[in-house]
């Protein structure tokens, strides 16, 4: 995998970088947290959403024991009770979690919201992804959040859609390209300064060195982990649908065992351009089983 013609949004990074500044405030959970619930078969604890549009289960992952536990804690405060779904996009995912959206105004801005912390990610990959039925944590974005600590409360259920196998080929390509830049953002911090001398003289050999340079090292970084699908992955992503692209970013936790035409129910649910429902759509309640 190699990646051409990027230098310029390097450039562009390095520019912007100086105007970023990083979102740390809130981002650790301190509370303590026990997993004392009943658990499925397969040692997995289940939650019971009742919503007014109809019911769903839940399965939590033991392998994401950070967020497992955090989520029991929420539903056993009972925290998600008459939360909204307020981001609900076709063919993607649909969104809840944000306190703030309890008896909101139709045109409140709304997912900002959460309990005052962040979640340490726990992103187990490629064992855990975006299938159709997921369900994973939310997040600020990298440039605020290059931890990718997750939402201390907003999730999502991945609803996506099936691609072919070529598909699925091209996007593996894209995701790589996309990772090889992430790469090449960090290591272009150190250079900003040297970047911005070269640009001001117009030394171009200079500009086209450095470039190469750091290509190359983006480009070896990301040969030790490059990004593949798996079999189990291309297997779903063609049958039953999900949202690929976002494998590896997220931290994804569980998945719904039972419900699922009440999650295409939401999915179907006429928005307004903020993505929001034009009906409110409210969990009634949560349930450890």
């Amino acid at each position: 995998m190699k990646l051409l013609n990027i230098f310029s949004i390097v450039v562009v990074f390095a520019i912007t970088f100086l105007s970023c500044k990083a979102n740390n405030s809130s981002n650790n959970n301190n509370s303590t947290m026990t997993q004392t619930n009943t658990t499925s078969d397969n040692g997995r604890t289940k939650v019971q959403f009742k919503t007014t549009m109809g019911d769903f289960t839940v399965e939590l992952y033991n392998e994401t024991p950070k967020h497992r536990d955090n989520f029991i804690k929420l539903v056993k405060e009972g925290y998600y009770d008459d939360v909204l779904f307020h981001r609900v996009i076709k063919q993607f995912m649909i969104q809840t979690g944000d306190p703030d959206s309890k008896n909101a105004s139709a045109d409140a801005m709304l997912g900002a919201g959460g309990p005052g912390y962040n979640i340490e990610a726990e992103i187990v990959y490629p064992q855990f992804f975006h299938k159709k039925g997921a369900l994973a944590a939310a997040r600020q974005a990298d440039s605020v959040n290059p931890k990718r600590e997750s939402s201390g409360s907003q999730f999502y259920i991945v609803t996506g859609r099936i691609y072919s196998k070529e598909q699925l080929t091209q996007m593996q390509a894209q995701i790589a390209n996309m990772k090889i830049r992430q790469i090449l953002d960090t290591m272009v911090v150190p250079y900003r300064k040297e970047i911005m001398k070269l640009r001001m003289s117009g030394d171009t050999a200079a500009i086209n060195k450095l470039s190469d340079e750091l290509i190359s090292k983006a480009q070896a970084e990301y040969d030790k982990h490059p990004f593949t699908f798996t079999d189990q992955q291309i297997k779903e992503y063609s049958t039953i649908g999900g949202a690929p692209h976002l494998d590896g970013e997220y931290t994804v936790f569980g998945e719904i065992v039972d419900g699922m035409p009440t999650i295409e129910a939401i999915e179907a649910a006429p928005t307004n351009r903020a993505d929001r429902p034009n009906d409110d759509i409210k969990i009634i309640s949560a349930t450890i089983l």
